[in-house]
């Protein structure tokens, strides 16, 4: 009896050691260009999100959580990595800030090491579902050196690119907008001068041998009908879904993709309910052209931005139930964030469908403005982290990174520099963490901001180098160009720079005056962190500029007969 009982109490401690080193599951839900004050648990009282309430009613939240970049692919692609975006070469360059076609060579490089491909090499079975917005293949159409299954994923299913406008014909197009008005311009002046020479060559005018004014022609053609060409299939070549490496629809069904989108969802976490496994679900919400399926529009007070946004919240609250359904709760380390603030400037020509950043100023696409980089942030892993729970330390994306490698097992690169922290012992309040010192916000290439989170008073300053020059002036956007600059002469140098206590001013309504004391020495402080920031950083292959953003042939997925792409493979199984 005796023996029997010690028998007993091996199996239980063996049972219950078991169940404190089993590895979480670990489900990210990333939104795309929502605002901080888009949402209940962070301020909003007139746009419905339960679910995401829940998720910081029983967890964590970070309101001083801020991403890596004010546009999606540098966004994103310092979220995968836990690197600031300069690091990588995302960073883009020239007006063109975020990757614009799928058939482009520029993406996340493939030397890079992100969280899932860690994280797999711990037993874990990965996910992407959603967007990606990070590339697709390098040199041919078939190499996927970009693909999300070259960076750690197992499965993918989504869309490749960016939800826009162009993916929906009843809206205005916002793809290089400027440069269509400038090409079609260009266009017509070159037709009329071909037309031009060769009426003075019929008449004897102008004795310009015939090879020259072919030759003319044919280069002229070549050039305006590749990019008409670009522009003309936008839809049909970049409006795609795919599932791991084969395109199954061509153009996508906006009205199907949300139900699509929470269907992968639960059966991925049903396939891997025995873990574990890591599930990034990566909204196209709420993104441009706010494309709301029928059962939800006209619901909010917000017409189609708070339709589009409480659909997302069912789409997550669905996505919650499945865990809930299988019993994962308390195995499972849930995040929710946004990969940057709300698009102010909007694309509709009612300016109400826009989002809401709170009291913060400035938006998407806006350098170092805090409305443009503070997001809301949410984890929840019951009985680890302490629910109804707030955390008002700088904290990023890139953080997740970090944390992410370091609570499933595995261990951070050693080989580079990694710009996240492990966040779970601030989030749970024991002893002593990583923190972010200095943090540095970029617009492209350009830094515009950094700030400072200064321990010994609590104090978070901030300092303004370049901010955007509005139109109209006081509007705090951009409206005449939809989106802001990051240089030239559609930005503000400020020289000396602006400062700011973000504890007293987060609203950055008041600069400090250069005449008080604590200008000079933050100033010098945060000066001397950039100094040895920009020391760390080294020459890398530029994955935005030039050709890297331009639409190639050669790269274009396909399904069907080129050009004319067309497919809908799930509806014909």
């Amino acid at each position: 009896m005796a023996a029997y009982s010690v028998l007993i109490l091996l199996f239980w401690a063996h049972a219950i050691h078991g169940m404190k080193t089993s590895k979480p599951n670990v489900l990210l839900f990333v939104a795309d260009d929502l605002g901080i004050g888009d949402i209940g648990c962070f301020g909003n009282s007139t746009i419905r999100t339960p679910n995401i309430d829940r998720l910081a009613s029983e967890g964590v939240k970070l309101t001083h959580h801020l991403s890596a970049a004010a546009l999606c692919t540098p966004s994103r692609a310092a979220f995968m990595t836990g690197r600031y975006p300069v690091r990588s070469g995302m960073t883009g360059h020239g007006g063109y800030a975020v990757l614009l076609f799928s058939a482009a060579a520029g993406g996340l490089p493939p030397n890079e090491t992100t969280f899932p491909k860690i994280v797999r090499e711990q037993g874990y079975t990965t996910g992407l579902i959603g967007k990606w917005h990070l590339g697709i293949n390098c040199e041919s159409r078939n190499d996927f050196c970009h693909h999300p299954l070259n960076h750690g994923f197992d499965y993918y299913y989504g869309l490749p690119l960016t939800l826009v406008n162009d993916c929906q014909e009843s809206k205005p197009t916002e793809i290089q907008m400027s440069f269509k008005k400038d090409l079609w311009f260009y266009a017509q002046l070159f037709y009329v001068a071909l037309a031009t020479i060769v009426a003075c060559r019929l008449l004897n005018i102008l004795p310009v041998p015939w090879i020259i004014i072919i030759l003319f022609a044919i280069c002229g053609n070549a050039f305006f009908m590749y990019w008409f060409t670009a522009h003309y299939f936008y839809q049909r070549w970049n409006c795609i879904i795919m599932r791991n490496y084969e395109v199954i629809e061509q153009p996508m069904n906006l009205e199907k993709n949300a139900f699509s989108v929470v269907k992968e969802a639960k059966a991925f976490i049903r396939r891997n309910r025995d873990g574990p496994f890591l599930l990034v679900v990566s909204f196209l919400h709420v993104h441009t052209p706010l494309f709301t399926t029928k059962e939800f529009r006209g619901k909010s007070k917000h017409k189609l931005y708070g339709d589009n946004i409480e659909e997302m919240d069912w789409m997550l609250g669905e996505i919650i139930n499945v865990i809930d359904q299988e019993g994962l709760v308390n195995n499972t380390v849930t995040y929710f964030t946004s990969d940057h603030g709300a698009y102010l400037e909007g694309m509709e020509t009612s300016y109400d469908l826009t989002g809401y950043n709170g009291i913060y100023r400035g938006g998407k696409g806006m350098g170092g403005l805090e409305g443009g980089i503070r997001v809301p942030g949410i984890f929840r892993w019951p009985g680890v982290l302490p629910a109804k729970t707030m955390v008002d330390q700088p904290t990023s994306l890139m953080d997740v990174f970090t944390t992410v490698i370091t609570l499933t097992g595995g261990k951070v690169p050693q080989d580079r520099i990694i710009d996240g922290k492990d966040l779970m012992p601030l989030m749970q309040g024991l002893g002593p963490h990583k923190h972010h010192e200095f943090m540095f916000h970029y617009c492209m290439e350009h830094l515009h901001a950094a700030r400072w989170h200064d321990l010994s008073s609590d104090t978070v300053w901030k300092v303004h180098y370049i901010s955007p020059k509005f139109s109209p002036e006081g509007s705090g956007m951009c409206r005449a160009t939809k989106l802001c600059s990051c240089s030239g002469n559609d930005v503000i140098y400020h020289v000396p720079p602006l400062l700011f206590n973000l504890m007293s001013d987060p609203s950055e309504k008041y600069p400090i005056s250069q005449e008080t004391a604590p200008y000079s020495q933050v100033l010098q402080k945060i000066q001397l962190a950039v100094a040895e920031h920009n020391m760390t950083l080294s020459q890398v292959p530029q994955q935005l500029y030039g050709s890297n953003n331009r639409w190639l042939p050669s790269l274009q997925v396909c399904c069907g007969v080129f050009p004319f792409c067309s497919c809908n493979k799930e509806d014909n199984m």
